[in-house]
């Protein structure tokens, strides 16, 4: 079992957190994307508290965080030429690919597979944080596994701060949606989890690409599991005005996206994005989310947003939230 702490510190200390990371302790990190559970990539020993701390199945995989892609030639053993274009073009951001590792990335990392997901994130303190280590950092969300992720460091500490000796607190993430996942497979170019960068935005660099969204117990990477993401209160998925009227009969939230008015008083809404901007609703949908789960409700429902742009990583999340009802 992990250690279990009092209370988190939270903190904007780079060598502070550095000094937890180096004795192999697990703490909380910002990115763009949103908060990561970071521990050495190196370490088994620091690798198993991630595990731990989320109580998170070993055959989902995790993604190594670095600063530049001359850390990143250090521990896989080859870089497709496609892939590299698009780290050229979106590194640092929310772009992980999924490379041939090398031996100094041990099986727990990659839950026996012999390729790691590698990524740069957008955060300056958190890029200035792995320049001052020896090690990359193997960083999933900072959530209990299957549970919302966390876009605050206040989230992190509400779910995990017994668990964890140190949060670094970089704001608000800006993203808000996981990075999205891609690979190669026989000269092949492929998407594997949708995610803060869009699809046209990696076929503007590349050309086109192949997507494939596993959700089995058995993922090629990080985030295809099935049941992810989910809040404690059921989530319906389908026409908020039907699934009002087919839950009139409890309190509701409503997750909208756009222009939508309520058919009851008792319903309670939250607007992804009054606008219709994709970007404001990845921002949003997580901590909507985590909100509505505070408070007394007895479902909540959702629609899907249209498909183009980030609606259909978001869409992707409100999937696996809903799976189980």
């Amino acid at each position: 079992m992990p250690y279990i702490y009092t209370v988190a510190q939270i903190g904007n200390d780079i060598q502070i957190a550095k000094q937890f990371l180096e004795t192999n302790e697990v703490i909380g990190i910002p990115t763009e994307t949103v908060y990561g559970l970071a521990a050495n990539a190196f370490n088994d020993i620091a690798i198993a508290k991630i595990f731990e701390v989320k109580n998170r199945p070993t055959f989902d995989p995790l993604i190594v965080h670095t600063h530049h892609i001359d850390e990143v030639r250090k521990f896989v053993t080859d870089i497709h030429p496609k892939l590299l274009a698009l780290a050229e073009a979106f590194w640092p951001g929310p772009l992980t690919l999924l490379l041939p590792k090398q031996k100094t990335i041990s099986d727990l990392v990659t839950s026996g597979l012999d390729r790691v997901g590698v990524r740069i994130p957008n955060h300056s303190l958190t890029l200035d944080l792995l320049k001052l280590l020896s090690f990359p950092l193997a960083a999933p969300s900072a959530n209990p596994f299957g549970y919302i992720s966390p876009t605050k460091a206040m989230h992190v500490d509400k779910q995990l701060g017994s668990k964890i000796p140190y949060i670094l607190d970089g704001g608000a993430c800006e993203v808000g949606l996981e990075s999205t996942i891609v690979g190669e497979e026989d000269g092949q170019i492929i998407i594997y989890r949708l995610g803060g960068l869009s699809i046209s935005s990696i076929e503007n660099v590349i050309g086109s690409i192949t997507i494939e969204l596993n959700q089995s117990s058995n993922p090629k990477a990080p985030g295809q599991l099935k049941s992810h993401y989910a809040p404690k209160v059921p989530l319906f998925i389908g026409d908020l005005a039907e699934l009002e009227k087919t839950h009139s009969d409890k309190k509701i939230g409503v997750l909208a996206f756009g222009n939508y008015t309520p058919l009851h008083q008792h319903t309670i809404i939250k607007n992804l994005s009054p606008h219709e901007n994709y970007t404001e609703a990845a921002v949003n949908l997580f901590n909507y989310l985590r909100e509505f789960d505070d408070m007394d409700i007895d479902v909540i429902i959702a629609n899907y947003l249209p498909t183009i742009h980030l609606g259909i990583a978001i869409n992707d999340r409100l999937k696996r939230a809903a799976w189980r009802i």
